[in-house]
């Protein structure tokens, strides 16, 4: 793994876990807030958030601690910041670059998703909830989907539609995405269907970050084995 190369950890629920990540080569971990079985509550995310504040990467860095959200209105983020101060917002529908850019004022990073579904070759893109045919020769190229949220966003990252699905997009995709989102100057995370068997040929795309959920559960439950055995994949690559 390169020192660009971040991971991210998303749908925690508990402290214990969160304890047993200390040391690991994790950039960010993630709570989820929006309708999921993995939904933490404001509440809960910020009490989650007091042992996340301990936490130490195996490089002695602090970790940042990401809350994903769907089309949540402004002031509802604002109370979700009161109550849990997050490092990082991560917008999951159909947000503006308007929107993105108002969240940013609240004191927060942003990360805007762009998704694509599964076994998609880029014939359609679909971002946030609206997909955008491709018929007419219509569908636009990554840089002109990420241009408009240039100085509106932190960072980008493409997953397969649904988000935890626990299924793949068509990588190839991928090196198309890292470019646009380096023109803007933002890093470039991916996400869908990872896990410690197909996250090594994943990195030949050369992304800046990835992101797991669901293949390191087990029975719904993080497993913090499996967690450890994709970050040593990671590691190792």
């Amino acid at each position: 793994m390169t020192a660009a190369t971040g991971v991210k950890v998303c749908g925690l629920k508990n402290t214990e876990i969160i304890n047993q990540l200390h040391g690991l080569a994790i950039s960010e971990v993630g709570f989820v807030l929006a309708p999921s079985r993995r939904q933490v509550t404001p509440e809960q995310a910020g009490e989650l958030l007091r042992a996340v504040r301990l936490l130490r990467s195996d490089k002695g860095e602090p970790v940042q601690a990401v809350g994903v959200v769907v089309n949540a209105p402004l002031d509802e983020l604002k109370a979700v910041l009161a109550a849990a101060p997050l490092d990082v917002l991560q917008l999951h529908g159909d947000e503006t670059p308007e929107f993105c850019n108002a969240v940013k004022q609240l004191g927060v990073k942003v990360w805007k998703v762009f998704s694509l579904s599964a076994g998609d070759s880029g014939d359609n893109v679909i971002t946030g909830n609206s997909s955008v045919s491709s018929e007419s020769g219509g569908t636009p190229g990554p840089l002109a989907l990420l241009a408009p949220y240039k100085g509106s966003i932190d960072g980008v990252l493409i997953d397969t539609a649904g988000g935890g699905t626990g299924r793949p997009f068509d990588w190839r995709n991928i090196p198309a995405y890292r470019e646009a989102a380096h023109e803007l100057g933002l890093p470039l995370y991916v996400a869908g269907g990872l896990h410690a068997g197909n996250v090594e040929d994943l990195l030949g795309f050369k992304p800046d970050g990835v992101d797991v959920s669901s293949s390191v559960e087990t029975d719904g439950v993080k497993d913090i084995v499996k967690i450890r055995a994709f970050v040593e994949r990671v590691k190792e690559s």
